[in-house]
């Protein structure tokens, strides 16, 4: 069973407050705001501004308040640095990772990406590491020297399908897990019939939960399979993936910008409710799920200041 934290403002609590209003616990821990229960899970707000969810429910309802995806589950104890192969960073790996779960505007970008071992020393000296500690002028160099140097795959799920497939009930968690899936079969199938020596995938759900997500399809990726949080850190194959996941966001997100006709920010801070007003006003409501992940938080917020501004 994991657990989800939010880091969220304090007007943003006590919105939830009013929001669990009748299932607040009487017992809460020191230091909380409140305690909440639902049937599947425990929400309780602190006053350091973190939230925990806990219990079988958490990711579905964390992402009421629109970043569960931003905080990655607790590893396995298959995940564990410690049982994965020995020699783990040096094998020839099939890496995925995702970009843009967290952010308000653009769509989920996975990528499953296979670097040799020969290969190592030179995505090294190329300065692949992990998307985060990248700028995007960084990202975007590297990213169009390795993609035509790892053989990887590409799926990008955008908003309005996002926005689809979230209203029909499925998690942002299972939405995730088909992209990791299908991502690493294509490049299995590019590679063929090379094996690799092993498939590391950036933990963001417990492994059990991954292979829930995706038992219905045709077929799943499942020999040598390993999950770790903090996985680019782990082998340069996640880092790549990384990178070319980052890749494609931004220049999705140009693409965005360019049709909205002004630059949108990224994340699912203060800016981004400024942006979504703006695009209200300039467009319609109705353009809104082109655009961005309708069940977050921002987008009440940016109606509310839609209301405002035309009060």
């Amino acid at each position: 069973m994991g657990n989800v934290v939010l880091n969220l403002s304090m007007s943003e609590i006590n919105k939830m407050k009013s929001y669990y209003n009748g299932k607040l616990l009487d017992k809460v821990p020191p230091g909380s705001v409140f305690s909440a229960k639902t049937a599947s899970c425990t929400i309780t707000a602190y006053k350091s501004g973190k939230v925990l969810f806990q219990g079988n429910g958490n990711e579905a309802e964390a992402m009421r308040w629109g970043e569960a995806s931003s905080v990655k589950a607790p590893a396995t104890a298959k995940a564990a640095r410690g049982n994965l192969p020995e020699g783990f960073s040096q094998l020839s790996v099939i890496g995925s990772d995702e970009v843009g779960t967290g952010d308000f505007f653009g769509p989920i970008t996975v990528v499953a990406a296979y670097v040799r071992k020969e290969d190592i020393p030179l995505l090294k000296e190329l300065g692949v590491r992990d998307s985060k500690d990248l700028k995007d002028e960084k990202i975007i160099a590297i990213a169009k020297v390795i993609k035509d140097i790892v053989p990887f795959s590409l799926m990008t799920l955008k908003n309005e399908k996002y926005n689809q497939l979230q209203s029909s009930g499925m998690s942002q968690g299972k939405m995730k897990a088909l992209l990791h899936n299908q991502a690493i079969l294509n490049v299995l199938e590019k590679i063929s019939p090379v094996k690799p020596d092993a498939i590391l995938i950036d933990q963001f759900v417990q492994e059990s939960t991954y292979y829930l997500h995706i038992k219905n399809q045709k077929a799943i990726a499942r020999e040598n399979v390993y999950f770790s949080t903090k996985a680019e850190g782990i082998h340069l194959a996640v880092a790549a993936a990384s990178i070319l996941a980052r890749y494609a966001f931004v220049q999705y997100f140009d693409k965005l910008s360019d049709a909205a006709g002004f630059k949108i920010p990224k994340g699912a801070g203060g800016l981004v409710d400024e942006a979504a007003a703006r695009l209200i006003l300039k467009k319609g409501r109705e353009i809104l799920p082109q655009y961005v992940k309708l069940h977050f938080a921002n987008t009440e917020k940016a109606i509310n200041l839609v209301n405002k501004k035309k009060g």
